[in-house]
């Protein structure tokens, strides 16, 4: 699995290096210390994952994903590093495509798991925190039913609702009784319709409209 790491202090890049590449299955291929330059080496280096920094200079994390993401036929998963999980720009981040984010002041281990997790599109990365996040900004705007909403059928709007608690495709195929690559079929419907990019997007997408209530 080949990572990019974007960081705007060389400690901290180090350190992630150090961490990955003892790591078997891991690589890190690239290193970059602005948004600028991140966008430049995921697109020469192609990487399975990103490792990006929200705050650099020139542009900042959340723009250096949004231009990686709409640049690539197959872009790369990006995780956000930040030292506030509750800051706005993660959350913007998510919002245009980030796969999910680390704190930096996470463990070798968490670091490392969340890396090879991020890789597999039917988990949530601390599902959590990214339901907390936007259930919280959901509070902060007044919700707006989309087109998609009533495209969604009866069991496309099922899964949507399991999806946004946070459940991998196996734990929602119990749940409902089905196989897991029913629920696969029904995750991408379901992502095609909404026009989210994975589940994190999705997520994002069902509490800003409303359609999974904040309670």
């Amino acid at each position: 699995m080949r990572v990019v790491l974007a960081d705007d202090e060389r400690m901290v890049r180090t350190a992630l290096r150090v961490i990955l590449d003892a790591e078997p299955g891991l690589e890190v291929v690239g290193e970059a210390s602005t948004g600028a330059e991140a966008v430049a080496v995921v697109r020469a280096e192609r990487p399975d994952v990103v490792l990006m920094d929200v705050r650099m200079p020139e542009i900042d994390g959340i723009r250096a994903t949004e231009q990686i993401l709409a640049g690539m036929a197959e872009p790369p998963r990006i995780v956000v590093v930040t030292t506030f999980e509750n800051d706005s720009y993660v959350y913007d981040a998510l919002r245009v495509g980030a796969a999910g984010f680390l704190l930096k002041r996470a463990a070798a281990d968490e670091l490392v798991s969340a890396v090879r997790l991020v890789a597999r599109s039917d988990s949530l990365l601390y599902p959590a925190a990214v339901r907390g996040l936007a259930a919280e900004h959901a509070r902060r705007r007044p919700p707006v039913a989309p087109p998609w909403v009533a495209r969604l059928t009866e069991r496309e709007a099922e899964v949507l609702r399991l999806v946004a608690t946070g459940l991998t495709n196996a734990e929602i195929a119990g749940r409902m009784g089905v196989g897991p690559a029913t629920v696969k079929t029904h995750v991408a419907a379901v992502l095609a319709k909404l026009g989210a990019r994975d589940r994190t997007q999705a997520v994002i997408l069902a509490y800003e409209s409303g359609f999974v209530r904040t309670g």
